[in-house]
């Protein structure tokens, strides 16, 4: 071994001649790490600094480490291992047909509490509901008193709150990030949208639909967290939604109505592009929708539609091809039915037309017409025009029609003219639009459809000559009937007026009514239907006294179309002829 004082004396071809036997990895390390000819000095001073970085990552990685748990202790994704209590997750945003924001997430704090962490719970309270003054301390109390290693304590705080109580620095007590649904549009669209719960479920509207369609399994396997979900495409137009419920506001403040609704459907591809139902609620406090006097009218309730059902009456005796326009019925007199009595409103002492039946809205007539095709064919008829059956659609809120248990003769006499039936008024909507678009029934959807997929799933109800001469009457009804009122220039409107009376403690009550008009727009080539009802509307000076649908529901109907005309891309068409000549005469249809 050689001595190192006598190391200078050694041959330097010796040392080169040792080093060559060493491996050539180690050579490798040992010139990366020291370089050439470096002394034992430098050696050491290389292997304490190599040592120092060791020792570094190490506790860099400790620390990371323990950031993420801290962290992660806050996170939703360990907290629901934790706990039972749903973190409200992400729904897609909902808009309009023009991609207006209807509904949509934000991100919101809600406040947790870690029993078997708490080092001093009465502080805790104390702080707490010194802070969020709104907290029951009872329940609070109870909450952070129990053995579970997670409670809710308060959902959906405010960041001003939340920067509070961080500031608190009370162990055992955090935050988690949740979505929460939010509405920009308020009360605009509520019962068509719906609304969810705390947990960022729907319960009601479209909402609750979207829940059905799969989002509640995704949320439950917690695919449904982000917010690259589609947004859903309604077929609402906000502005026409916005026209409408603010004229049937001013049509329910005017009249000192009970409440007003309204509807604009698509007639050739049943898409609903408005609904209004009067009193509403912001789907933004939820409390609001629970009030039994905010339900949706036109899908939950069922309603005797009154004369507008006479276009179903007619329609039957039309498309049998037994009967013309200008078939007469005797109306010289009330009908008479055992004890009862028939009337019309403005008895005419004589026989009528067929179209005299329809615009002077004769209650005897509809009734001798649907009497004529006897009893089996009338409910036939109505079944075949979706009335007699719930109609379902994509909202969950829907109710079954109200038919009478043993159909006779009396029955059909009043359903001819809208009484002793009641249905949902979006289903008698869907009948009229297959009496207007060529005689196909189109089910009625809120979501968007073409004109193709709504033909791949219409059923033909009637003969495509007997809808011509359902578009003639309703649009002769407002040139010289009981729709005149409706008639806005430029638009060639059709339609059909109906007064109930509401039963009352088993009895009809005459000055209690739910005046309703379903127009088309336009008559001769129909694109929409426009329902409006009112409900009690009150007499005014203006109106002479009188309640009938005539007075309120039509001019409102009027106000709505002169709106929602230019939305809806329907060119003012001005100077047309009458309806003999403009309807008629272009399909050169005969009695």
């Amino acid at each position: 071994m050689t001595n190192p004082a006598n190391r200078a004396l050694v041959p330097q071809g010796r040392v080169n001649k040792e080093r060559t036997k060493e491996p050539w990895h180690q050579r490798l390390v040992r010139t990366l790490l020291y370089g050439r000819n470096v002394d034992r000095a430098a050696k050491a001073r290389a292997r304490v600094g190599l040592a120092m970085i060791a020792f570094a990552a190490v506790y860099a990685i400790i620390g990371g480490r323990l950031v993420m748990f801290a962290l992660g202790a806050d996170g939703p994704n360990s907290r629901r291992a934790a706990q039972q209590d749903a973190v409200a997750t992400a729904r897609p945003d909902i808009v309009d047909r023009n991609g207006e924001v209807l509904a949509t997430d934000v991100k919101t704090p809600s406040l947790f509490g870690e029993p078997r962490r708490l080092i001093d719970k009465d502080e805790a309270i104390e702080l707490l509901t010194a802070t969020l003054p709104d907290l029951d301390t009872a329940e609070v109390r109870d909450r952070l008193s129990s053995k579970k290693g997670f409670v809710w304590l308060k959902r959906e705080i405010t960041p001003q709150q939340q920067f509070e109580i961080h500031k608190l620095g009370i162990p055992g007590i955090g935050f988690l990030r949740e979505n929460k649904r939010v509405y920009p549009t308020g009360n605009e669209v509520a019962h068509v949208i719906g609304l969810v719960n705390i947990d960022n479920q729907g319960i009601a509207g479209m909402e609750k639909w979207l829940d059905n369609q799969g989002l509640a399994d995704l949320h439950r396997a917690g695919f449904a967290t982000d917010r690259l979900q589609r947004p859903i495409e309604l077929s609402v137009d906000l502005r026409v939604e916005h026209a409408l419920r603010d004229e049937l506001l001013k049509a329910k403040d005017k009249f000192h109505a009970k409440a007003a609704s309204g509807i604009v459907a698509n007639v050739n591809t049943g898409e609903i592009v408005a609904m209004v139902s009067l009193p509403d609620f912001d789907p933004n406090s939820p409390k609001e929708a629970h009030d039994p006097d905010r339900i949706n009218r036109l899908t939950t309730g069922v309603y005797e539609m009154g004369s507008t059902f006479k276009a179903f009456t007619l329609a039957m005796a039309l498309d049998t091809g037994k009967y013309g326009l200008d078939s007469m019925w005797d109306a010289r007199g009330p009908l008479h039915y055992g004890k009862f009595a028939i009337h019309d409103d403005e008895p005419k002492g004589r026989f009528l037309s067929m179209k005299e039946v329809f615009y002077f809205s004769s209650n005897v007539g509809a009734a001798r017409i649907a009497l004529a095709q006897g009893v089996e064919a009338h409910k036939a008829f109505l079944r075949k025009m979706g009335q007699l059956d719930r109609l379902r659609t994509e909202l969950p809120e829907s109710a079954s029609p109200l038919v009478p248990k043993r159909w006779g003769d009396l029955n059909t006499i009043t359903i001819a003219f809208g009484h002793g039936m009641a249905v949902a008024p979006l289903q008698a909507v869907m009948g009229v639009s297959a009496l207007a678009n060529g005689g196909l029934l189109i089910p009625p959807t809120f979501l968007k459809r073409t004109e193709e997929e709504a033909r791949a799933i219409a059923k033909r109800v009637i003969k495509p000559e007997t809808s011509e001469k359902m578009r003639y009457l309703m649009r002769l009804n407002a040139e010289v009937g009981t729709a005149r009122k409706a008639d806005v220039k430029g638009y060639y409107i059709g339609g059909k007026t109906g007064t109930a009376e509401k039963v009352i403690n088993g009895r009809y009550a005459k000055k209690k009514v739910l005046t309703a008009f379903t127009a088309i727009i336009p008559a001769d080539k129909p694109r929409y239907q426009l329902l409006i009802m009112l409900d009690e509307p009150q007499p005014l000076k203006e109106t002479y006294g009188f309640i009938t649908s005539g007075w309120n529901a039509v001019p409102t109907a009027g106000n709505v179309i002169s709106r929602i005309g230019p939305l809806l891309g329907i060119e003012p068409r001005f100077d047309l002829p009458p309806s003999d000549r403009q309807i008629l005469a272009a399909s050169r249809l005969t009695q």
